[in-house]
């Protein structure tokens, strides 16, 4: 059975169109997951640096304490006691009566003496966090530096030995609790492959010692928990010792899961919108296939010279040709008006970006449509041009998306941060060029999203940019961005009021703000743009919606510096 000429023009035109779809889905989906996965294993490596070097500068304290300790002739003479009369319960207390007093008056939770073959000697332990016990050295294993579980309960212990002038007469253990919830997020401690302890809820030793059986031994990994991958990251610079290895995961899967499910909903709109057309097209080319064609590919080769595809005049007295002309008309209009819809969808996914962006906090819901407003006001002051208003209104929309591959270990943290957390929050702008610089259309924002935390005299980020090297509209949405921060209400201060956030404004124009700018927001009627802040779009997108609930937003102003200590 022959099949019709209508149904053989629609498969030959949407096949190959699905195919690139299909095919530019699954390619986008595998490098957003490599770029999460990029970002969760840079944001573990920063977390693990800082608690590392925290740990240093513990161990280092440790270290120097306990030198002073070794030193301290009543615990020589105590060793001594014990090294002479071995035998004597008497002596086995005086020491341990010294060790007491020296775990009431520092903050370790063990204290233990040893003799010259590491046997315990004598002993404290502080349980609870509050109270002392004394160890029964009978029962106590043998110490050594890293990890030792005494009972239920692991120390992290550190050794200094104890000499009297050429005499060995043994060491002093010193340690603190190890804990897991000491290290963000979820953690793994092994030894030898072995699970020792773990704070992944719903997952037992046995799935979790399997899945962790392909990794090697101090070295990054993925592993698949209940289906969902997870990087495994181990810790380093943190010894334990006896083959203990302590290892963090992140679920990749979670954390890209909603920007998984904005990319699925923008191909689902695409991929409708491309089958109506071409079901359209494919149509009325089915119906004019018989009539006369010379004419009309005159046109067309015309058109294809130009590049502009213009609906044609009826010229021919001929009812088909009449027809035919008619037709391609119609077609021309409906990938107009396919154009059309797909311009709306792309501004529908800006929006809806923005969204995603600002529902991170109720602090800061509805930050960037008060940054735009701000600076399209700006730029309307300055009597710039529409088509560059156009730009700094949507880019203003999306300055903050690079925000999206900061850590929310570092976002949502509510007091001072460290300069580490510091240098974090400020690779956002790189962060969110890397994001869009190769997405076609997103490219005239590129300098806003980049740029608009440079200062006028150099001191900004992340390029260190002076003057007019900044382009105009950064500098514009830069001073939009400060304004808006700082009559918001945050978790670490109130909101100040808007003359005053225009004093300070107005105080750095020439160090960190274009005076210009400045000059020109100062003439803008922001009260009333207070007042009536710009209705957030209004989207049928749950896919949007599950991102936006996952994120969270910080809004670093250097004017803000003051109220919080080191912002961004």
């Amino acid at each position: 059975m022959s099949v019709p000429f209508a149904v053989r023009v629609f498969l030959l035109s949407f096949v190959p169109i699905a195919g690139i779809l299909i095919g530019s889905f699954w390619t986008i989906q595998n490098l957003l997951g490599e770029r999460v996965k990029d970002g969760l294993r840079a944001s573990l490596r920063q977390s693990h640096r800082s608690i590392s070097r925290a740990r240093e500068n513990f161990e280092r304290r440790n270290s120097r304490m306990l030198t002073v300790l070794a030193e301290n002739p009543s615990l020589k003479a105590g060793f001594e006691l014990v090294h002479l009369e071995s035998n004597s319960s008497e002596a086995r207390r005086t020491l341990e009566d010294q060790l007491w007093e020296i775990s009431e008056t520092l903050t370790f939770d063990l204290i233990a003496a040893t003799g010259p073959s590491e046997s315990v000697l004598a002993g404290v332990v502080r349980q609870g966090g509050r109270q002392i016990s004394r160890m029964d050295p009978r029962s106590a294993p043998p110490l050594s530096s890293g990890l030792v579980f005494l009972g239920d309960e692991a120390y992290v212990l550190a050794r200094v030995p104890v000499n009297l002038s050429m005499e060995n007469l043994g060491a002093l253990y010193v340690g603190r609790v190890f804990d897991l919830s000491e290290f963000a997020g979820q953690t793994v401690l092994t030894r030898h492959g072995t699970v020792v302890r773990a704070n992944l809820p719903g997952v037992s030793d046995g799935k979790l010692e399997t899945a962790l059986e392909p990794c090697a031994a101090s070295q990054e990994c993925e592993v698949t928990l209940h289906g969902e991958r997870y990087l495994c990251l181990p810790f380093e610079n943190i010894p334990l010792g006896d083959g203990y290895l302590l290892r963090s995961l992140q679920s990749v899967d979670a954390a890209s899961r909603p920007l998984r499910s904005v990319v699925q909903n923008v191909f689902l709109a695409a991929g409708t919108i491309a089958l109506l057309a071409i079901s359209l097209v494919s149509m009325l080319s089915a119906k004019s296939i018989v009539m006369p064609l010379t004419g009309l590919i005159a046109r067309l080769k015309e058109s294809e010279r130009s590049g502009v595809l213009t609906q044609f005049e009826t010229t021919s007295s001929a009812r088909e040709v009449t027809q035919l002309i008619e037709a391609f008309n119609r077609a021309a209009a409906a990938i107009v008006e396919a154009r059309d819809r797909l311009a709306l969808a792309y501004r529908e996914f800006t929006h809806s970006l923005t969204n995603a962006i600002d529902a991170r906090d109720l602090y800061t819901a509805g930050h960037s449509r008060r940054v735009s407003a701000y600076a399209v006001a700006i730029a309307q002051q300055m009597d710039l041009p529409d088509e560059e208003i156009e730009v700094i209104r949507d880019g203003a929309l999306l300055h903050d998306l690079g925000k999206i591959g900061i850590s929310d270990l570092v976002l949502q943290k509510p007091g001072k941060l460290t300069r580490e957390e510091l240098e974090l929050i400020q690779q956002h702008p790189s962060i969110g060029r890397r994001i869009i610089e190769r997405v076609d259309g997103l490219g005239p924002y590129l300098n806003i999203i980049e740029l608009h935390h440079e200062n006028h005299d150099g001191s900004g980020y992340p390029w260190r940019l002076a003057g007019e090297q900044t382009p105009r509209d950064a500098r514009i949405v830069h001073v939009a961005d400060a304004f808006d921060a700082m009559t918001s209400n945050r978790t670490y201060r109130k909101a100040m009021s808007p003359e005053k956030a225009l004093r300070v404004l107005q105080e750095y124009a020439g160090t960190q703000f274009d005076p210009e700018v400045v000059d020109a927001f100062a003439r803008v009627n922001y009260g009333e743009l207070m007042a009536s802040e710009p209705p957030e779009e209004t989207l049928d997108r749950p896919g949007l919606e599950r991102l936006g609930q996952a994120l969270n937003a910080v809004e670093p102003s250097v004017p803000e510096k003051a109220a919080r200590g080191n912002s961004a």
